[in-house]
């Protein structure tokens, strides 16, 4: 199919996501070479519901341990969910990146989360986001005065240079891939010229890429 897709049919006797853990090898990025025989070492500690083709992997440095300090701190935590698809990781090959089509992600907030964010916001509070994905459903959702609503949805949001930030202040997310969406997403935030003497730097002092790779916190 177009842009190297491919439609299937699977045909199963019984329940259809069981089968798929006896059988299935969890989904791991093309420069992973290695098998994971933990599924969870490729799952963060706060997941919830199936349906995402990959894990948010700026979550992947928290744990229960370190969740419950930074709660301690009096850091309130929301929660969002959005089931990553696979056009996150296909690399912009358009001259023009207005051009680029990005796939439509599912995903969902409750109230009691919009909540949160939004006492943030009104309390002149930062609000960080663990990751692009996390970003992305918040300034899907966000109005101009980066107040949300519980809500649930698709969204197809590219974020490039030139995109004014509505309600996200700060961002904890990995080194992503040359020419992806997520460089041009963090580029957006931090500035291209910034971010690209970030990378220069962690280069330089071999700073682990990727998803098992090292974070980086910018606003």
């Amino acid at each position: 199919m177009e842009g190297g897709n491919r439609k299937v049919k699977f045909e199963y006797e019984g329940i259809f996501n069981e089968i798929l853990d006896q059988i299935g090898l969890m989904p791991l990025p093309p420069y992973i070479h290695e098998k994971l025989n933990d599924k969870d070492r490729y799952q963060t500690v706060y997941a919830k519901y199936e349906g995402s083709s990959a894990a948010p992997t700026a979550g992947l440095h928290f744990t229960e341990e370190l969740l419950q300090k930074i709660k301690e701190k009096g850091v309130e935590i929301a929660n969002v969910t959005l089931h990553v698809g696979i056009g996150t990781f296909r690399p912009v090959k358009v001259e023009n990146i207005e051009e680029h089509d990005m796939h439509k992600e599912h995903y969902y907030i409750k109230q009691e989360d919009v909540e949160k964010i939004n006492n943030a916001k009104k309390n002149g509070k930062r609000v960080i986001a663990v990751g692009t994905t996390s970003c992305r459903v918040l300034e899907s959702i966000s109005d101009e005065q980066g107040m949300l609503k519980e809500t649930e949805g698709d969204t197809s949001i590219f974020i490039y240079p030139g995109y004014k930030f509505k309600c996200l202040d700060a961002l904890i997310t990995n080194f992503h891939l040359p020419e992806s969406t997520l460089v041009m997403l963090v580029s957006a935030l931090a500035g291209k010229d910034f971010i690209m003497k970030a990378y220069e730097e962690a280069v330089k002092d071999k700073y682990r890429f990727f998803s098992f790779g090292d974070a980086m916190f910018i606003k």
